[in-house]
């Protein structure tokens, strides 16, 4: 590595401060590019990198569960990422979840503190040409449109895009503790979850509410394409009047500790710091028009006057055809010197971005410093999100969590717990092997 060899990131959300994070930990010079506080996306409010955006959870830690074992994976590499969710959890039974300022704060800080790092504040409006220092595009599912644009010329592909939205928060102190209840499902951990119950008259008042609400209308040129593991508690109502309480107002295992009956439904509210000050709306992403917001979810029995911190909405995400675009080492077919990472990518959520963004850091590393790039075992979490991208039938991707589908066949049947249990054993035992046979 020649010392003017330097790679651009663009993007400062969690894959592109990953990568940051990954290629000046071996001694790589890094320019990360960040278009706020100049211009904000519809969903970004904080001058913070790394800012979270929807939910403050990222999931299970449970390493037999297919996300469990990919943040396992991702500590195991050194993850910016992982660390800084741990530093700054929240209590949120067998899930990670963080306090998001803290989190994006204490991210902000430790790149800005690194020599190696340059954090430019600007917003690139076109896709950098050819050249011998790669750039790693992390720009997220909220990329601007005119380096959209570009993006799009670049692929000659017609980009895709598809809705997503994110849940409100509540001030803890509006809630009526007299009603609302602390615990956790099947009493599994401390009761890090607050329970809104609702009888069947409730139930139904609500989800009628709920379908003659009014909602926020779509452009004339959008067409609403929802991620399936992310949809509007509205879209999910729709489908049946059951379909809630089967959802995310599911009351198995949530009995009332005062009366020991379960509900008819339960509004789950979780942690948003660690002071317990907010709280997020479990499952409860919306495009609910803001005043329809209040007045609904007010008529959910603990909430009758309930003060929310920030209000639900919608927003486009962006993100590529990679299949037919990209190598299995996150670097474009035609142009190796450029990589993709994060949720333009084609993976959804918060770990699975930032994972991409280790990969690509990882690889952009490599080659500045005259090795190959690598590409993870299939049987690893972090591979399988890379086979999904790379190996999809291109005419049926759509971004997708991690989850054991994307796993290679298992050999035996077993039962699903062992399952977990034998995929996370392999799994590691495959990562030691390539960290150690690649010097990773």
């Amino acid at each position: 590595m020649t010392e003017s060899r330097r790679v651009t990131i663009i993007g400062g959300g969690l894959a592109g401060c990953e990568a940051a994070w990954q290629l000046a930990t071996r001694g790589c010079k890094v320019r990360l590019i960040d278009m706020k506080p100049h211009r904000f996306s519809p969903a970004h409010h904080s001058e913070n990198l790394a800012e979270l955006v929807c939910s403050n959870s990222l999931r299970s830690n449970d390493p037999t569960s297919a996300v469990g074992l990919l943040k396992e994976e991702m500590r195991r590499c050194n993850s910016l990422i992982i660390a800084q969710a741990h530093a700054t959890e929240v209590p949120a039974g067998k899930a990670l979840a963080v306090d998001r300022e803290k989190f994006a704060s204490a991210i902000s800080a430790l790149l800005a503190d690194n020599p190696l790092i340059e954090i430019v504040r600007e917003e690139v409006l076109a896709i950098p040409p050819p050249s011998e220092d790669p750039t790693i595009i992390a720009t997220g599912p909220l990329t601007s449109e005119p380096l959209a644009q570009s993006l799009a010329t670049l692929t000659g592909k017609e980009r895709l895009a598809f809705y997503d939205a994110i849940a409100p928060i509540v001030y803890a102190d509006s809630l009526n503790m007299d009603v609302v209840y602390c615990k956790s499902r099947y009493n599994d951990g401390p009761g890090d979850y607050l329970n809104c119950p609702m009888d069947r008259e409730s139930y139904q008042r609500f989800i009628s509410e709920l379908a003659d609400g009014q909602y926020m209308p779509l452009k004339d040129f959008e067409d609403a394409k929802y991620f399936e593991g992310c949809l509007p508690v509205e879209v999910i109502r729709s489908r049946g009047d059951e379909t809630l309480r089967f959802g995310p107002m599911k009351p198995v295992g949530l009995a009332d500790p005062k009366t020991a009956r379960v509900p008819y439904a339960v509004v789950q509210l979780r942690k948003e710091n660690r002071e317990g000050s907010t709280y997020n709306m479990v499952g409860f992403q919306t495009k609910l028009t803001y005043p329809e917001q209040k007045r609904i979810f007010r008529l959910i029995p603990g909430m009758e006057k309930a003060e929310f911190a920030r209000l639900g909405s919608i927003h486009r995400n962006t993100f590529v055809l990679s299949p037919e675009l990209l190598q299995p080492t996150l670097q474009f077919i035609d142009r190796p010197d450029l990589f993709l990472a994060g949720q333009l990518s084609g993976v959804e959520g918060y770990v699975e971005s930032a994972a991409m963004g280790l990969l690509a850091g990882i690889n952009a590393a490599r080659i500045v410093t005259g090795r190959a790039p690598v590409i993870p075992p299939p049987e690893t979490a972090l591979g399988s999100l890379v086979n999904h991208l790379t190996r999809s039938d291109p005419k049926k991707f759509q971004p997708s969590n991690v989850n054991f589908g994307l796993f290679p066949a298992c050999q035996q049947k077993v039962n699903k717990k062992i399952r977990g249990l034998e995929r996370s054993q392999l799994a590691l035992a495959r990562l030691e092997e390539w960290q150690k046979s690649e010097d990773i």
